[in-house]
């Protein structure tokens, strides 16, 4: 590895250090990370727009196969966070960072090979879709890196920023397949198109550009990793040096949250296309699926600097409620048994929920790093300078860990959410029974926040 990639020291806490030459550093491995999260959403999401599609150029699947085609790529992605989470401080952010960037292009290439032939086996596409989930692992790395180079009072504007703009994958692969795979991008290289029949008309799609359109840009983005970022030499940990977090009782607490916040995030942009397809048949899905990540992505750098402002757990705790009222608007324009039903009252009452989704994504992941960093110096209080700078070092370890852990956690819920939705209609014929799922869960995470954080002389104020 080049010695330039490495830093040997590392203390954004140090204010001269920080004016001098670490905002330079962390701002450059920050702008380069953003654009590397955003494809890593991008392809993690392209399932829940390559699915919708799959019917009309003769793949023959139930809806509730579809709706597991939907859902896996979150399952995948939330399972591999949990390694993910402990993979900086082993292998370093510049190294790791570059390596799962381009770990991006099996799936990539898989989609647009795969989808060409009618006859690929349902088998072959449920490899593909946990393939997809090599995205959304790099989440928990990407925002664990970030948190090692920026001081604690501004983390919740960088990692709000690295998070939302990333987060900007999901809406932004909404917005690009609809439009390439209608055109013949590559030419020859790309390979025929699929016909269909649509609206009685005939039509061509070139369904493997939803794969190949993604194929450079993650090239480019893995190589400015590797020859662009840097790794820190105090960032380095073994994984039973950051398994402490285990035996953290705020870490178990932030992961509840953090699947209540992101959790719905990433499970109502997955399975969002399907849900408007299936509750209202006339509308086209793809034509406002988009609006709701992009929202969703928008508002997360505002939830981590309002949350730098006001306290990650004041905003937290109000937004839960918020969440709750949102999903109780969704019912109300929900057509039951098939008759009835507003889909514009729908469309408002999901963009406020993916709004909402979106600000508790920022406002908790400021939380963590204040949690462990009180935690950790109130154990070393009256124990001198070297006890207070050992404290910092293993707060932005553990914090670092967290961030990366409570992220698989909550990854989760894009597979739960588009599951809930096809296991309810399946079970109820709608889907009321699973959103009064999610409002009991969310009025636990309101508890939750309020006693150990948010309350008059709360255990751990943050």
């Amino acid at each position: 590895m080049a010695s330039s990639s490495l830093i040997a020291q590392w203390n954004p806490e140090d204010q001269g250090f920080w004016r001098t030459k670490g905002a330079t550093i962390a701002q450059r491995n920050l702008w380069i990370s953003i654009p590397a999260l955003t494809l890593a959403f991008a392809v993690w999401m392209v399932w829940s727009v390559v699915v919708v599609n799959l019917p009309q150029v003769g793949f023959r699947f139930s809806t509730n196969q579809l709706f597991w085609l939907a859902s896996l790529p979150a399952l995948c992605g939330a399972t591999l966070r949990i390694f993910y989470s402990f993979a900086v401080p082993l292998f370093g952010g510049r190294r790791w960072t570059a390596i799962s960037t381009a770990s991006l292009l099996l799936p990539a290439l898989g989609i647009g090979l795969a989808v060409q032939n009618p006859d690929t086996p349902y088998e072959v596409f449920i490899v593909l879709a946990l393939l997809c989930g090599f995205g959304g692992g790099n989440f928990a790395s990407s925002m664990s890196n970030i948190s090692f180079f920026f001081p604690k009072d501004k983390k919740g504007t960088a990692l709000g920023l690295n998070a939302g703009l990333g987060n900007l994958g999901v809406s932004l692969v909404q917005v690009v397949v609809p439009m390439v795979i209608g055109a013949n991008v590559f030419g020859d290289l790309g390979g025929p198109p699929q016909g269909v029949v649509k609206a009685g008309g005939a039509m061509v799609l070139w369904l493997q550009n939803a794969g190949y359109i993604w194929v450079p840009f993650i090239i480019a983005s893995a190589l400015a990793a590797w020859f662009g970022m840097n790794d820190l030499a105090d960032a380095k940990a073994s994984f039973a040096d950051q398994a402490v977090i285990f035996k953290r009782k705020h870490n178990w607490l932030m992961c509840w949250l953090y699947l209540g916040t992101f959790g719905s995030f990433i499970g109502y942009s997955a399975g969002f296309p399907l849900l408007i397809k299936s509750q209202f048949p006339g509308i086209n899905a793809l034509q406002y699926a988009w609006l709701g990540p992009l929202v969703g992505a928008l508002v997360r750098p505002i939830g981590g600097w309002l949350s730098d402002k006001v306290g990650g757990a004041r905003v937290t705790f109000w937004n839960f409620v918020a969440m709750a009222a949102g999903v109780l608007a969704v019912l109300q324009f929900l057509p039951s048994q098939g008759q009835g039903g507003n889909f514009t009252g729908f469309l408002v009452a999901f963009l406020f929920l993916f709004a909402t989704s979106g600000i508790g994504n920022g406002s908790t992941f400021r939380m963590i790093p204040v949690i462990f960093l009180n935690e950790r110096l109130a154990d070393a209080k009256n124990k001198g300078p070297a006890a207070k700078e050992q404290a910092v070092k293993d707060a932005n370890k553990e914090a670092a860990a967290v961030l990366g852990f409570s992220s698989a956690i909550g990854a989760y819920g894009g597979f739960f959410i588009p599951k809930s939705y096809g296991t309810s209609i399946a079970l109820t014929g709608g889907t009321d029974a699973a959103l009064y799922c999610f409002i009991g869960f969310y009025m636990t995470c309101i508890a939750v926040t309020w006693w150990f954080y948010s309350r008059r002389n709360a255990p751990m104020p943050c």
